[in-house]
C-alpha cells in the first residue's frame, strides 16, 4: 500500500443545500466551487477558512447543472423552470436570464474561450449564446427526445449532443449542422461495456454510476454511484485504485478542480465533500496552458494529446485502498459556514425572439456580464469600478434575507423531502434483494421440478 501521503484526503464538507445535489464546478482558480440542487438554489462555496458562503436564490424549480465560464467571472446554471441564468459569482449576485427553451433545460456548457454557451433542453433541441453581446444565436435541432447534455469541443468547431433518444450527434458550429450520428445505442453501449468492463462494471460498484468526471492528465477517472462510494479508476493500468466513502445515500455528482489537485462530491444526503487528490497533482497554468494549443484552428494534432500524458506514479501499488473518513469529519476545518442569501430582483432578460438585450440594462450587463478581456472602452474596468463605488452606499434589494417564517417552511419542507428522498433509495435496495431472493426462489423450484420428473 502507498504511504498515506499519496492517497486522496477529505479535507473539509459543506453543509447549506436542503436537498439532494445535481451539479457542481470548480472555478478556475480552484478557490471556489458552485453546486446546484433539488432545493432550487446554488451555492457558492470559498475555500478561505471561515469565509461566507453564497445561497443565490432565483430559480423556481431543480438546478440541474452548474458551470464557471473559463475566465471564472460568470456562472451559468440550468434549471426545470425553463430558464438559463448568468450570475455574477459574488455577493451582489446580479444575474441575467435567458428565457428560449420551452422545456426543463438539463445542461449548460461554456466555450473554451468564454465567448459561447451552449444549452441543452428536454423540448429536443439544443440553443447557442453570445456571451459578448448577451444574445440568442441559433438553434439546433435533429434530436427526436429530449436533449440530455451538450458540450463544446476544445476547439470550439464543434458540439456533441447526446438524447434519449438513443443517439450521439455531432454538430459543426460553422454551417450549423450535423456532421455525424451514432445511433446505434447497443453499439454504442457494447463499445462502452467492452471497454470499461475490465474496470467497474459489474465489479467495482454495486449499484448504478450516476458520474464521471476525468482528471485533467487523462490518466484517471472517477465514478459517483448510487451504491454510496465514489472510484477512481487507474486508466492506463485497467484497474481499481481508490474506494471513498464519505457520504450517506447516493452520490449524484463528482467533478475534479480544473488543476486536478482537488475534487469535490455531492448526493442525496446535501453534503459537498471537499477533497484533495494527492496522487497526481497537474499546475493549472501549465495545463490550460497546453490545451489552449488546441484553440487555433490551424494546429495539427499533438502527441501531447494521446496517452501517456504524463508520468505515472502508480507502478508499485498493487491493491485498491479504501478510504473512509466518516469517523474523522468532526475534526476537520468549519463546515458549516456562515451563509448568505442572495435575492437578485433585477435583472436582464434575453429571449430567443428578440435576440438581444433589453435597451435600458445593456449598458449594466456590458459593465457586469462580459470577459475583462472583451470590454470595449466605455465598459473598462475603472468605469465599472466607479459605478459600483457609487452605489455601494444604497441599500442593494440583492441582499435582502429570506423572512424567517418562509425559511423555516422552506426547511421543514426540504427535510421531509430529504427524508423521503432516501426511504425511496432504501426501498429500491430492498426491492432489489427481493427479485433476487425471488429468482433464486424460483430456480430453486424448478431444479426440484426436473428432479421429480427425472424420478417419475
Amino acid at each position: 500500500m502507498a504511504s498515506a501521503t499519496e492517497d486522496p484526503v477529505l479535507e473539509r464538507y459543506f453543509k447549506g443545500h436542503k436537498a439532494a445535489l445535481t451539479s457542481l464546478d470548480f472555478s478556475s482558480n480552484g478557490k471556489q466551487l458552485a453546486t446546484a440542487s433539488w432545493d432550487t438554489f446554488l451555492m457558492l462555496w470559498n475555500f478561505k477558512p471561515h469565509a461566507r458562503a453564497y445561497r443565490y436564490v432565483g430559480h423556481k424549480d431543480v438546478v440541474t447543472s452548474v458551470q464557471f465560464s473559463p475566465h471564472g467571472n460568470l456562472l451559468a446554471s440550468a434549471s426545470r423552470d425553463r430558464t438559463v441564468r448568468l450570475w455574477i459569482p459574488d455577493k451582489r449576485g446580479k444575474f441575467s436570464e435567458f428565457k428560449a427553451h420551452t422545456a426543463p433545460v438539463r445542461s449548460v456548457d461554456f466555450s473554451a474561450d468564454g465567448q459561447f454557451l451552449a444549452t441543452a433542453s428536454e423540448d429536443k433541441s439544443i440553443k447557442v449564446w453570445n456571451m459578448y453581446r448577451q444574445r440568442f444565436l441559433y438553434s439546433l435541432y435533429r434530436h427526436t427526445h429530449w436533449v440530455r447534455c451538450a458540450k463544446f469541443s476544445p476547439d470550439g468547431r464543434l458540439i456533441v449532443s447526446c438524447s434519449e433518444d438513443k443517439t450521439i450527434k455531432i454538430w459543426d458550429t460553422t454551417n450549423k449542422q450535423c456532421v455525424n450520428n451514432f445511433s446505434d445505442f447497443i453499439g454504442l453501449y457494447k463499445f462502452f461495456f467492452e471497454f470499461f468492463a475490465s474496470l467497474f462494471y459489474k465489479s467495482v460498484h454495486s449499484s448504478g454510476v450516476n458520474c464521471i468526471s476525468f482528471h485533467p492528465s487523462g490518466n484517471y477517472l472517477i465514478t459517483a454511484s448510487s451504491d454510496g462510494t465514489l472510484k477512481i479508476l487507474d486508466l492506463l493500468e485497467g484497474r481499481l485504485i481508490y474506494t471513498l466513502q464519505g457520504h450517506t445515500g447516493p452520490v449524484f455528482t463528482v467533478s475534479f478542480s480544473k488543476g486536478g489537485e482537488l475534487f469535490a462530491s455531492g448526493g442525496a444526503d446535501t453534503q459537498v465533500l471537499l477533497w484533495r487528490t494527492n496522487f497526481d497533482e497537474l499546475h493549472c497554468k501549465g495545463l490550460n496552458k497546453r490545451n489552449l494549443k488546441r484553440l487555433h484552428f490551424d494546429s495539427p494534432p499533438h502527441l501531447l494529446d494521446v496517452y501517456p500524458r504524463t508520468p505515472h506514479p502508480h507502478e508499485e501499488k498493487v491493491e485498491t485502498v479504501e478510504i473512509n473518513p466518516k469517523l474523522e469529519v468532526i475534526d476537520l476545518q468549519i463546515s458549516t459556514p456562515p451563509v448568505v442569501d442572495i435575492l437578485s430582483f433585477d435583472s436582464t432578460t434575453t429571449t430567443e425572439t428578440s435576440g438581444r438585450t433589453l435597451p435600458d440594462k445593456g449598458e449594466e450587463v456590458c459593465g457586469y456580464f462580459l470577459n475583462p478581456s472583451l470590454l470595449s472602452p466605455e465598459c473598462s474596468p475603472t468605469t465599472t469600478k466607479k459605478k459600483t463605488e457609487d452605489m455601494s452606499d444604497l441599500p442593494s434589494e440583492s441582499q435582502r434575507s429570506i423572512p424567517l417564517a418562509v425559511t423555516d417552511a422552506l426547511e421543514h419542507i426540504m427535510e421531509q423531502l430529504n427524508v423521503l428522498t432516501q426511504t425511496v433509495s432504501i426501498l429500491e435496495q430492498r426491492l432489489t434483494l427481493t427479485e433476487d431472493k425471488l429468482k433464486d426462489c424460483l430456480e430453486n423450484q424448478q431444479k426440484l421440478f426436473s428432479a421429480v420428473q427425472q424420478k417419475s
